[in-house]
């Protein structure tokens, strides 16, 4: 079996298109469910977020892999094939895995260096794991990129290169408020009062950041108030429920929307009917959209006084803001965490040949002990059970010492053909090697859980 993945983002496709792409609720474990069953899939999760959605699978062929794998994302987006294949990319194998790491670490996000995906990753994995449909090998390859992106966080500055969608959205917001004598740094929304659209995740983060850039007041509308007015306590904002969402448009200069509704939230009618009524007339209302599908309709940017910034104007923002260094720093560790996966699938290859040989070995001794047991029927069992131990450990002695050997040479260049070379030394029999592929024995080996 062998890591596939298919998918599109922000940087092969428009946003109209990963707004018509994107996936969520209860599709999404029906899709994940009629990929595993796919002809050739046997593990699958899938990350969704406002600017991606990417399968990952095992898969036993390529080109059945990508067909099933293709058909299936474009039957549960509602998108057409001839429309979806333009806008998707495909990796194998080891650049599979190289992609998969990028993600997580931030270096294929949006806004680069952003740790949101890090938590996105780990839940698409959870997902799958609770849905039953990761599987084995995708669970280990899941904890490998794991590591890597807490690495990445740990260990380098990339943190600080690579601000939130949240926080570069309303840096932008902040800019279009500005108003003579306003302090660059320090409260950007200082006498800004902020209306929050949705009360989940991103919501959440959008609140806390307003709040901490030193909002005049915060306005949660949302459709149930439960969540709204959890967030709200922490914050010390207000909260109303979407029927009196025009009310609060009103009130409001800045108005982030992020409620993962199917559709549009805020129409350019909506907008157009609370301008002339403002309680803060002369002022711009500008409007941040982080949803995927969006909430706000575009054509609001048409009214005059009024502003929008969506994911491509944040993704145009954010481009250059990583610094070099950081960068640099984390696809080090990427391609060290590479370097040891590989080292350690090399590894793992030898596994069989040598449990097959020490099983082998195992049958010869207990062979050869029956045969003395019946000749030297004089001697008690204690003495019998001496020899026992005493050839055991001999042939345990004799072996130990090749087979660590085979395992730090098979993690090597042309690692392959020490197995064979095994095989062929203790005449093995292929098919107890095979047995022991299939069957997926551990012999001990150490792996590493990051989590």
């Amino acid at each position: 079996m062998s890591m596939l993945v298919v998918g599109l983002s922000h940087k092969s496709a428009p946003v109209a298109m990963l707004e018509r792409a994107a996936i969520g609720g209860d599709e999404l474990g029906k899709l994940r469910s009629d990929i595993v069953q796919a002809e050739h899939v046997a593990g699958a999760f899938i990350v969704s977020t406002c600017n991606r959605v990417e399968i990952y699978a095992d898969v036993d062929k390529f080109h059945g892999g990508v067909s099933s794998i293709c058909e299936l994302l474009a039957r549960h987006s509602g998108v057409p094939l001839a429309e979806l294949t333009p806008h998707l990319y495909v990796h194998y194998e080891d650049r599979a895995l190289q992609h998969l790491l990028e993600v997580v670490c931030g270096l294929d996000s949006m806004v680069v260096g952003e740790g949101q995906i890090l938590g996105q990753v780990r839940q698409a994995l959870t997902a799958a794991r609770e849905q039953e449909t990761l599987g084995r090998e995708l669970g280990e390859i899941g904890r490998v990129a794991l590591r890597a992106g807490k690495r990445a966080h740990a260990e380098t500055g990339i943190d600080r290169a690579g601000a939130n969608l949240v926080s570069v959205g309303l840096g932008l917001a902040a800019e279009r408020l500005s108003q003579p004598g306003r302090p660059a740094a320090g409260a950007p929304l200082r006498d800004v009062r902020v209306l929050i659209v949705g009360a989940g995740s991103m919501s959440s983060l959008a609140a806390v950041t307003a709040a901490r850039m030193g909002a005049a007041g915060i306005v949660i509308a949302n459709r149930t108030k439960g969540n709204a007015q959890r967030l709200a306590a922490t914050l010390e904002a207000t909260v109303t429920g979407l029927s009196a969402l025009p009310d609060a448009l009103r009130a409001a200069d800045l108005v982030i929307s992020c409620t993962g509704a199917a559709g549009i939230v805020i129409t350019q009618a909506a907008i157009a009917g609370v301008m002339a009524g403002r309680t803060r007339p002369g002022r711009p209302l500008v409007l941040l959209d982080l949803a995927m599908p969006r909430d706000i309709e575009p054509a609001v940017a048409e009214l005059p006084g009024v502003g929008l910034i969506g994911l491509d104007t944040i993704g145009t923002a954010a481009d250059g803001s990583a610094q070099e260094a950081d960068v640099a720093a984390v696809r080090a560790i990427v391609a060290e965490e590479l370097a040891a996966r590989a080292l350690a699938v090399r590894a793992a290859s030898v596994t069989p040949t040598v449990v097959a040989l020490r099983a082998k070995a195992a049958k010869v001794v207990d062979a050869e002990l029956d045969r003395l047991t019946g000749r030297l029927s004089d001697l008690d069992d204690h003495a019998l059970g001496e020899i026992s131990n005493t050839v055991r450990r001999v042939v345990d002695k004799l072996l130990h010492a090749p087979t660590v050997r085979i395992k730090e040479l098979a993690s090597g260049p042309g690692g392959d053909g020490y197995a064979n070379a095994l095989q062929v030394l203790f005449d093995l029999d292929p098919k107890a090697v095979e047995a022991v592929t299939r069957a997926d024995v551990d012999l001990g080996l150490d792996q590493e859980n990051p989590e």
